[in-house]
């Protein structure tokens, strides 16, 4: 029974408890808990730097594949351009003008042979199909049109071999547009060396193959 212990006793029991603690090797001390403090710090401190380095390989490759993909796209586009109409025959001439819509203006003989009215884009040729599709280049502009009228008439014996409407010739004189549907102005009548492209044929009256004069 505690009745029976002295103080004296008593106090010498808790001086001994605190000196045995004091010597337990397994109670942590104030060093050792600042080192496992410091230890957890640093742990949680690089967790979020590994989890943003995670995410930059991440959006590193996002963006590269975007890149790789408008890459592809535009390859694709150049791709299908290049797929345009090829030219079935080609050559070169000299070509003159014309805009023939019954007025009599510049020796105006009329409506055009095709029937179909006066515009830009409708070119005359002495021999080709009515309706054949042309592509016209000269000085590096080109225009793409068809054969809606016959002409020219004479000059083709002298080889002049293709008639474009105003609009197409001062186009590609100087990428400049005429005075009037019936004058370049320019005073230029003639190009020399147009290159021209036939890319298919037309279903109308006339003949295939390199142009022939008039007549």
């Amino acid at each position: 029974m505690l009745t029976g212990v002295t103080g004296a006793a008593l106090a010498g029991m808790l001086v001994g408890g605190v000196a045995a603690a004091s010597h337990d090797d397994s109670a942590p001390k104030p060093d050792r808990l600042l080192a496992q403090q410091q230890d957890m710090a640093a742990l949680n401190q690089k967790a979020p730097e590994k989890k943003a380095a995670s995410k930059a390989p991440a959006e590193s490759r996002s963006k590269s594949a975007a890149k790789d993909s408008k890459a592809s796209a535009s390859k694709e586009t150049k791709k299908k351009a290049d797929k345009g109409p090829k030219a079935i025959l080609s050559g070169s001439t000299t070509a003159s003008y014309f805009w023939d819509d019954g007025s009599g203006i510049n020796g105006d003989t009329g409506a055009p042979a095709s029937g179909k009215p006066m515009q830009k884009g409708m070119f005359a040729s002495p021999s080709w199909p009515m309706n054949t599709k042309v592509k016209v280049t000269y000085k590096g502009r080109s225009i793409t049109g068809f054969v809606g009228d016959r002409g020219p008439g004479a000059p083709s014996h002298n080889g002049v071999m293709l008639d474009l409407d105003t609009y197409t010739f001062r186009y590609l004189l100087d990428g400049g547009k005429p005075s009037s549907k019936y004058d370049a102005g320019t005073g230029e009548g003639h190009l020399q060396d147009v290159k021209w492209e036939v890319l298919s044929w037309g279903s109308g009256a006339g003949t295939k193959g390199d142009p022939q004069p008039l007549g």
